[in-house]
């Protein structure tokens, strides 16, 4: 981009140049109107010495660069470990919680089974005292005997569906 010498520059209505950046020229007490920064260090206005005014040697518009900046790199660092640390020992902490519930689990399901297979066997004796003929043996050793003609009685409305008789002696 080249740039035009202050005198032919356009400018706005009140003489201010229109290039949208920081101007480098003269001002009316003979001071160069540059930056002044140097870097992040601000520096004094400067005084040039006269020259003839040429067109080569007139100054010309130019971009400030822009001021440098530097973030600490030790707080990101620290933050950086801090959070990797962290990441480590919370998976250590994460797996090592998730293998003692694995554990609790197998002596869990090793109880299950063996609560299971007393189930059963309570379930098999319970059945085999419901058997009809452990039922018979049991009544007669409590002496009871078989009724010959049994009576029924409708519960709601009271009915009597036969006429119960006494068991006799022995069959």
């Amino acid at each position: 981009m080249t740039t035009l010498p202050i005198e032919r520059q356009r400018r706005d209505r009140h003489g201010v140049p229109r290039s949208g950046g920081r101007t480098v020229g003269r001002d009316a007490a003979g001071y160069i109107n540059e930056p002044l920064v140097d870097g992040a260090v601000a520096l004094a206005p400067r005084r040039r010495a006269e020259r003839p005014a040429t067109g080569a040697d007139e100054p010309r518009l130019r971009a400030a660069p822009p001021v440098p900046v530097s973030t600490p790199r030790t707080p990101f660092v620290v933050l950086v470990l801090t959070v990797v640390i962290v990441g480590v020992v919370g998976i250590l902490v994460l797996n090592t919680m998730i293998n003692e519930n694995a554990f609790r689990l197998h002596d869990l399901r090793v109880q299950q089974s063996s609560l299971d297979l007393r189930e059963q066997q309570l379930e098999q004796d319970l059945a085999q005292q419901e058997s009809p003929v452990n039922l018979a043996a049991s009544a007669r050793r409590l002496g009871l005997v078989p009724s010959r003609r049994p009576a029924f009685i409708v519960l709601p409305d009271g009915r009597r569906l036969g006429m119960p008789q006494p068991a006799g002696e022995g069959r």
